[in-house]
């Protein structure tokens, strides 16, 4: 990969994308965006008393990712934004069309024993069932690659530094 992508790395909660996507952006020498900075405070409050977001919420939030990574196009940058629904990609891409995905993905066992260890985070593992329920994992048309979330956060960082230098380089 010589010009850098704009990466949106996406997957369930506790995949590891906050952990995952500074190490990329390192690797590929962009910036990184945390995606739940972008969201509203009522969108915490909501997740953290447990009720999971609807589409209405998500919107203005995925709006805000789509505006950083169409800012960043042709210059490269790392978001994490689980993006589980195909809507909610093609709303990042309809903002930004070059933006590409890693998926973190794995078996669900393994990342719920991951959130369980997470402290201070505001997204309850009572969560994940509706995670999972709402998941559409990326289909063949859509730019992106699928990682496996087992093993060290740098055997995971290198599995999906490798896939992103298979594909083609972005046309902005």
């Amino acid at each position: 990969m010589n010009t850098p992508h704009v990466v949106v790395v996406m997957g369930v909660a506790g995949t590891g994308k906050t952990t995952i996507g500074p190490l990329l952006a390192a690797r590929l020498g962009v910036p990184y965006a945390e995606g739940d900075d972008f969201h509203s405070e009522a969108n915490i409050s909501k997740m953290s008393a447990g009720t999971p977001l609807d589409d209405d919420d998500r919107w203005p939030w995925l709006d805000a990712i789509g505006a950083w990574a169409h800012r960043r196009a042709g210059l490269g940058g790392v978001v994490s934004c689980s993006a589980l629904k195909r809507s909610y990609r093609d709303r990042l891409r309809a903002a930004a069309p070059d933006v590409v995905f890693v998926h973190l993905a794995g078996d669900r066992a393994v990342i719920e024993d991951r959130m369980s260890h997470r402290q201070g985070h505001f997204m309850p593992t009572a969560l994940l069932d509706s995670q999972f329920a709402t998941l559409q994992p990326l289909q063949e048309d859509e730019a992106g690659v699928a990682v496996d979330v087992a093993g060290t956060p740098e055997e995971i960082t290198e599995r999906a530094a490798r896939a992103l230098s298979a594909l083609p380089e972005p046309t902005a």
